[in-house]
């Protein structure tokens, strides 16, 4: 049985990736700092208290998975809010806090568990489009874009990184879709969303390696 871990596995996303991956017959172990009555009910193992953006957190998250051997990690967890060119002084501690979870966390938890990965897995990075510059038609959402546009150039150097270890990394736009951190706006529900990314996770191999993709399998500009 493969194993995958899922960062931000309480809520969104991060849920329906847990039961839909754990439908496919995945181990799944859902990491998150609070874990959620919907998390708790699924035929699924749960690491709560792990704050992604915390040294300590992540210096602990090793020796939690002691004896684990990771298939699949999906770096899920992401934060969106307000930032605006005219109150970026004001809003200063929220651009900071979306570089550190959208930007600085999946390669922190990639880093802190690349011992756990098994040689020919996955590393799966929950980007958005919104991070692609050449897709950028409408401007806003600053440190939102900004965040993930980092985190695009961070998964591609990842991708040369692992290639040694046959590990493919894949940058995965979800689309538009309705949780909590949108506000329950958007194209899609997370079940749906969640649905075309196991797809794409399943096709991801070294070929795909290093790119970036909607969930429905179209190429993103960079």
């Amino acid at each position: 049985m493969k194993t995958a871990v899922i960062t931000g596995a309480n809520r969104g996303i991060g849920l329906e990736l847990a039961r839909q991956l754990s439908d496919r017959g995945y181990r799944v172990i859902g990491v998150c700092r609070h874990s959620s009555p919907e998390l708790n009910a699924m035929d699924v193992e749960v690491e709560e208290g792990v704050d992604v953006t915390s040294a300590d957190s992540l210096a602990d998250l090793p020796e939690r998975l002691r004896g684990n051997r990771i298939d699949l990690l999906v770096n899920n967890a992401g934060l969106l809010r307000q930032s605006s060119l005219e109150g970026i002084e004001s809003e200063l501690d929220d651009w900071r806090a979306q570089f550190e979870v959208n930007s600085l966390s999946p390669i922190r938890v990639t880093s802190a568990l690349r011992n756990h990965l098994n040689d020919g897995g996955k590393v799966v990075i929950i980007t958005s489009r919104m991070g692609s510059i050449a897709d950028n038609t409408s401007g806003g959402a600053y440190a939102y874009r900004m965040s993930k546009a980092a985190v695009n150039a961070a998964g591609a150097s990842l991708a040369h990184e692992f290639s040694e270890r046959g590990i493919a990394v894949g940058l995965l736009h979800p689309g538009y879709v309705r949780t909590g951190m949108t506000g329950n706006t958007g194209h899609v529900d997370a079940s749906e969303a969640a649905a075309s990314l196991v797809d794409r996770i399943d096709e991801l191999n070294m070929e795909l390696t290093g790119s970036f993709r909607h969930a429905n399998g179209e190429a993103l500009p960079w």
